[in-house]
């Protein structure tokens, strides 16, 4: 797996940046993460389930802040993680892009197929997308 060679070590693990394609390969492994974004001129961060679709994070939402940041353009960003508390290994990644309403009847019909069940059945609303624009990742490495 590729690695770029900067690390940060704090004596119980060390901290790798993970280049774009592992980034990516991790997103597909995962399938819940927090959109994060502004409301209110405040910061604000919703967990919900998605799918990667190339290179863009996929979800749904039934309305409010969320999708209202998407419909507008607005620059988001999208954090998973997998973190191992006790043995101090796993790995990070954030994406940053302009999120976008999917509203393309053939998109919508081939991400139905793609997209998991909301978990809560009220959130299914409306598709929302994010190109990932900047991708960055961390993996933290037990010594």
């Amino acid at each position: 797996m590729p690695e770029s060679s900067t690390a940060v070590s704090d004596g119980r693990a060390d901290l790798v940046e993970i280049d774009r394609a592992e980034c990516l390969r991790l997103l597909a492994t995962a399938d819940l993460g927090r959109v994060i974004y502004t409301e209110g001129a405040m910061p604000a961060a919703h967990p919900v389930t998605y799918v990667l679709d190339g290179e863009e994070i996929v979800f749904r939402s039934a309305g409010g802040p969320t999708l209202v940041a998407a419909t507008r353009g607005a620059v988001v960003a999208f954090q998973v993680d997998r973190i191992d508390a006790d043995d101090h290994t796993g790995w990070s990644v954030l994406g940053i892009g302009q999120a976008y309403e999917v509203t393309d009847r053939s998109r919508l019909s081939a991400l139905v197929r793609l997209l998991h069940s909301p978990w809560p059945p009220s959130r299914g609303g409306h598709t929302i997308s994010m190109p990932l624009a900047r991708l960055t990742g961390r993996r933290l490495i037990a010594r």
